[in-house]
């Protein structure tokens, strides 16, 4: 399929053919949901964590004598019937949220979206990012051009390229992704444009 290509002050300079199996896939939300709360269960880290008996200070001696006391059987105070003792059954940081994700599945997911969103003209490309000076009001400007709000958006340079890197990186809601390949679902999700450079469309994997 063919698409246009833009400059910087959004006029249309040229089109350029681009992969059907990158944009023109079908949708597919089952596959997007379960690949993007995949993600997401990765990228957590369990914070919460409480301390089981053995883990609590004190209770090395035993707090009365077995037997003839009058009262309960007790070895420890540090068990979890005791106040101050530890915890039983509590949130433990050695939890393991992640899920495995299968390379063919992240592939068919990222291409199902950015499918949407080309259908839906919130992927624009642009001929070069070479914005002729590293500044946060030029690549504003740029954005302006082409988006009449402040949105979310995805900066896709090709490979060596550090002039949108160093320019956008002050912009709120605004992701610079450094190598085609490293785009992934929820990132595409979470921005509502993507902004790929021409010669990075030619360096996204299809495998």
């Amino acid at each position: 399929m063919k698409t246009e290509v833009f400059d910087i002050h959004h006029k249309k300079v040229g089109a350029i053919e681009v992969s059907d199996a990158v944009f023109g896939a079908s949708w597919n939300a089952d596959l997007v949901h379960q690949v993007t709360t995949s993600q997401r269960a990765n990228e957590r880290a369990p914070f919460a964590h409480v301390k089981d008996r053995s883990e609590v200070s004190g209770g090395g001696k035993k707090p009365w004598r077995q037997k003839h006391t009058g009262r309960a059987r007790h070895g420890s105070s540090r068990s979890p019937i005791w106040i101050g003792g530890g915890v039983t059954h509590g949130p433990r940081k050695e939890k393991d949220f992640s899920k495995k994700i299968n390379k063919k599945m992240r592939k068919v997911a990222l291409f199902s979206v950015l499918s949407k969103k080309m259908k839906e003209g919130e992927i624009f490309i642009i001929d070069d990012f070479s914005f002729g000076e590293r500044k946060t009001k030029v690549v504003a400007t740029f954005l302006k051009a082409f988006i009449p709000k402040p949105v979310g958006v995805v900066f896709v340079p090709k490979k060596g390229n550090a002039d949108v890197t160093v320019a956008a990186k002050n912009i709120p809601k605004t992701l610079i992704v450094q190598n085609a390949n490293s785009l992934d679902t929820y990132e595409c999700l979470a921005h509502k444009y993507v902004f790929f450079e021409k010669d990075a469309i030619a360096e996204i994997k299809q495998e």
